[in-house]
């Protein structure tokens, strides 16, 4: 049975207001990232401002290889958040996805809370539904409602087990999931990407995506926001918290699961998101293999703070990829791939 609807939203805010206030950070796994370094490259033969960021995705041209990942929406606070993310894509030239739209599917009346269209006309942008909502009514027709409701250019089918498995209110069956995905995937005329929300994908599920028919993963994982830590804050009573407590640093750290991602799945295109915080990161996730980086927890500050907060912090990861990428003597995304790497794997090197 669905949830009722002052429930979904209730939950929805609690979210946001967590997010912005409570410590919700993996508390001892890190992205693995920081154990990553480029070879420095002191004879690029290259100009500075030569280097192009420029990229496709699923078709579409982006300025930059960035995404705004998918957080909020269907109340006014996290409309309001968006609407300031949404303005921020559509000046720096990335993509950004929208927070779960099931609230709207279930409620009409609240698809204006998702609607950013008039304010990033051409911004590439994902719509959003929870995969194990395919288990509880949901179908083709509700993710086709989705995609249309925002006139979004694919739609995102997020997997957080972990987290509905910590909430009191969650759907805790996923069994038979895999299999409702194919069918969506079959039957949509846009791409269907699959997301983690920041426990990360492992290789196994990668191939099983990849055979359902995704266009994309992403990988969301481990080492940024802990939804285990957000369920924490919501627990409504003693053995609940303790539970949510035990798991906050479950997961695969974001570098092992692109690194995994694109070892199973190497023609995939892929997003590495879970605890980015700067462009280096973005930079070092790229030439692990991602084909963009998604940013969350930082931009949703940044968007508090109203928008020219949020159009900065993304012209600041973009000139910090672009000077990373400068250090390596990569002129190009597809240069930046092939740039050596020294550590953060089980074998020293990489």
């Amino acid at each position: 049975m669905m949830d009722s609807m002052p429930t979904t939203q209730q939950r929805k805010d609690d979210h946001i207001r967590i997010n912005l206030e409570e410590p919700v950070r993996f508390r001892e796994v890190t992205t693995g990232l920081e154990r990553i370094r480029f070879v420095h490259n002191a004879l690029p033969e290259l100009d500075l401002d030569a280097v192009e960021t420029r990229t496709r995705f699923l078709g579409h041209r982006l300025r930059v290889p960035l995404l705004i990942s998918s957080m909020m929406g269907g109340v006014e606070r996290g409309w309001e958040l968006t609407r300031v993310l949404a303005t921020a894509a559509q000046e720096v030239g990335c993509a950004i996805g929208v927070g779960s739209q099931r609230a709207a599917i279930e409620d009409p009346s609240r698809a204006r809370l998702y609607q950013v269209r008039d304010v990033a006309p051409d911004v590439l942008l994902f719509a959003n539904l929870g995969a194990v909502q395919l288990l509880n009514g949901f179908g083709v027709e509700e993710c086709r409602l989705a995609v249309a409701m925002i006139g979004a250019d694919a739609l995102v089918l997020h997997l957080n087990p972990m987290q509905e498995a910590l909430q009191p209110e969650g759907n805790h069956d996923f069994a038979g999931l895999l299999g409702r995905i194919a069918d969506v995937c079959a039957a949509m005329e846009t791409p269907v990407l699959a997301k983690e929300v920041g426990f990360g994908i492992s290789g196994d599920v990668a191939r099983q995506l990849a055979d359902a028919g995704v266009a994309a993963i992403d990988v969301g994982g481990a080492g940024g926001t802990s939804w285990s830590a957000v369920e924490h804050h919501r627990a409504g009573d003693e053995r609940a918290r303790r539970v949510s407590e035990t798991f906050i640093d479950w997961g695969t750290p974001t570098a092992t699961s692109v690194r995994m991602v694109r070892q199973a799945a190497p023609g995939l295109p892929m997003i590495a998101s879970g605890g980015l915080r700067t462009g280096l990161d973005a930079a070092k996730a790229i030439a692990l293999g991602a084909d963009l980086a998604g940013f969350a927890g930082p931009m949703l500050r940044a968007a508090a703070q109203g928008e020219m907060a949020a159009i900065d912090l993304l012209v600041t990861i973009r000139e910090e990829l672009r000077v990373a990428m400068f250090g390596t003597g990569a002129a190009t995304l597809t240069d930046l791939r092939q740039a050596r790497l020294l550590g953060g794997d089980d074998h020293g090197c990489c």
